[in-house]
């Protein structure tokens, strides 16, 4: 399939069902690529208001009319409703064939667009492995971002396109492969948030505040971060364990069990997989590892 499919459609007319902060982001940015943002969708008038103000698209609070407006439909709306929304803008005639329609879930499948795909029309998943607190700070971050795209093989080519146009780095993911595909993206940003909170309970109960526990840790958290990239996950593991300091791990499972029984599990559980690491790292033996490995389970039994 062509930039312009098998018809002599123009992609280019894209119409944006959800005006959150990614769907309102992606319409800034593919004008700004030269696409043509021709309508926009949102639940309320304010965020019509915020998304024409972004994309220059004309504004609707029905979502069939705008999509009507579009060869090209984006629905951004929240993971749980894109497929009733499909299903509805399909149903009311707005999808039909030669048409592509795209939803931007990490972990939903073509399913989800499984109405369109009936009426004939393209279906695809592009989905950004990125976190975006604001619409400006999306705008910001979303190019030099990967992109994990599932979609039909004839619209591929133009997938991969529309994400180079943004900026963004592509690569395919198999439908079936999304659910993990996206769990990993979560342990990576939200469960990295939850590691932190745990960090400033610690730290909390020796006496810190929560400002000054996140000042105490945040340079060696950035550190690390900064190390991965460049070095890779092994080469930048650290501390005990990476050492094969076993002393140090029992005084670490004693504190807990002894003061914070209720994470003995997790840093047991973390330690058994930074274990492994250190072993792939080089500098711990196997056999070191097995010893760290037997010290943690006996603490967790111990609890």
């Amino acid at each position: 399939m062509n930039r312009n499919g098998h018809t002599d459609r123009d992609y280019r007319k894209i119409a944006i069902v959800g005006t959150g902060k990614v769907g309102t982001a992606m319409g800034y940015l593919l004008k700004s690529a030269g696409y043509d943002i021709v309508a926009v969708a949102a639940t309320s008038d304010t965020s019509v208001a915020s998304a024409i103000t972004y994309t220059g698209g004309k504004g609707y609070t029905d979502p069939s009319k705008a999509a009507a407006e579009g060869e090209c439909i984006f629905i951004t709306t929240t993971d749980d409703v894109v497929k009733p929304v499909c299903d509805t803008i399909t149903r009311d005639g707005a999808i039909g064939p030669g048409k592509i329609v795209v939803h931007m879930s990490g972990a939903g499948g073509l399913d989800l667009l499984e109405s369109a795909r009936t009426s004939g029309a393209f279906v695809a998943s592009i989905h950004p492995i990125q976190t975006f607190a604001t619409i400006d700070s999306a705008i910001e971050v979303i190019p030099g971002t990967s992109f994990g795209i599932t979609a039909q093989e004839e619209i591929r080519d133009w997938c991969f396109q529309i994400v180079k146009d943004l900026g963004g780095i592509p690569f395919l993911i198999a439908e079936e492969d999304k659910p993990l595909y996206h769990a990993a993206a979560c342990i990576a940003s939200n469960y990295l948030c939850t590691l932190m909170n745990i960090v400033v309970d610690i730290y909390q109960s020796i006496g810190l505040s929560r400002e000054e526990s996140i000042q105490a840790f945040w340079p060696l958290v950035l550190g690390t971060i900064k190390n991965i990239p460049i070095h890779g996950t092994a080469k930048a593991l650290t501390g005990p364990i990476a050492r094969g300091d076993t002393r140090t791990v029992e005084k670490h499972a004693a504190a807990f069990r002894q003061e914070m029984p209720d994470l003995l599990g997790f840093y047991t559980m973390m330690g058994l997989f930074t274990a492994d690491l250190a072993v792939m790292k080089g500098t711990i033996s196997l056999e070191r590892a097995k010893d760290i490995k037997q010290l943690l389970i006996g603490g967790d039994d111990n609890e």
